[in-house]
C-alpha cells in the first residue's frame, strides 16, 4: 500500500473543473487532475431525483493532504455538498509514483 490516493469529484462546468484543478496543482495539493466532461449523474437531492451533466475530476494526491484538499473545496467548489471520495492507490509504476511524490 502506498500513501498516494485518487480522489473523485464532480463539477457542473468544464470551466469550474479547470479552475479547481489549477488551484489544487498550483498549491501542490494535487500532482495531476484529469478532467472528464460529459458525465451524466443521477442522484437524490433534497427529496427529488435529479439528473445533471457534469465533469468528473480524477485528482492524484497523497493521503495526508486530504484534509487540506477538503478545506480548499469548501471555499473553491460551487456545490453546496461537493463529491469528494478518496481511494487508496495500492500499487503503481515506480516512476509514476516517484513523479507524483515529487510534485506534491
Amino acid at each position: 500500500m502506498t500513501d498516494k490516493i485518487v480522489i473523485l469529484s464532480t463539477c457542473e462546468t468544464e470551466a469550474d473543473a479547470r479552475r479547481i484543478a489549477t488551484h489544487l496543482v498550483e498549491r501542490r495539493l494535487a500532482a495531476c487532475v484529469n478532467i472528464m466532461p460529459g458525465a451524466t449523474s443521477v442522484y437524490r437531492w433534497k427529496g427529488s431525483i435529479e439528473a445533471a451533466q457534469e465533469c468528473i475530476l480524477i485528482i492524484k494526491s497523497r493521503r495526508d493532504l486530504m484534509g487540506n484538499i477538503e478545506e480548499e473545496f469548501r471555499t473553491i467548489h460551487p456545490y453546496e455538498v461537493p463529491e469528494l471520495i478518496a481511494l487508496p492507490i495500492a500499487a503503481g509504476s515506480e516512476a509514476y509514483l516517484n513523479w507524483l511524490a515529487a510534485e506534491l
